[in-house]
């Protein structure tokens, strides 16, 4: 009975430990996603009223034709819900790894990463 207790008690100690080694998400500044972002042919740009657009030229698309968005961002969790003009909505999340005021990086939940620079507001 004693062995009992006593590996009882091991293993509630190292859950502890585990538990109370969990990293805290890191939180980012949203005023600073604002603007016009760019990632090679791929731009973004967020507004501060949580829409925003996305193009990529290399498909042939300017700004005008831009995929219109909403956003959020909540501590590191952007979220994206792309409008779509025949109806509906479409969301996308992602991961932000990395927001300074000239640098952004996030990754999908399949962990490809993007890695964006500011180029404007």
């Amino acid at each position: 009975m004693k062995r009992i207790i006593i590996c009882l008690f091991a293993c509630l100690s190292i859950a502890l430990i585990f538990n109370s080694c969990s990293k805290d998400e890191e939180s980012f500044d949203e005023s600073l996603l604002v603007g016009r972002w760019q990632s090679g042919t791929l731009y973004e740009k967020y507004f501060e009223n949580h829409t925003g657009a996305t193009w990529d030229t290399s498909d042939d698309v300017t700004e005008a034709e831009a995929q219109e968005f909403t956003w959020t961002l909540d501590k590191s969790d952007l979220t994206q819900i792309h409008i779509i003009e025949i109806g509906g909505n479409v969301p996308k999340y992602y991961t932000v790894t990395a927001l300074t005021s000239t640098t952004l990086k996030y990754k999908d939940d399949f962990g490809v990463s993007h890695t964006f620079t500011k180029i404007g507001k």
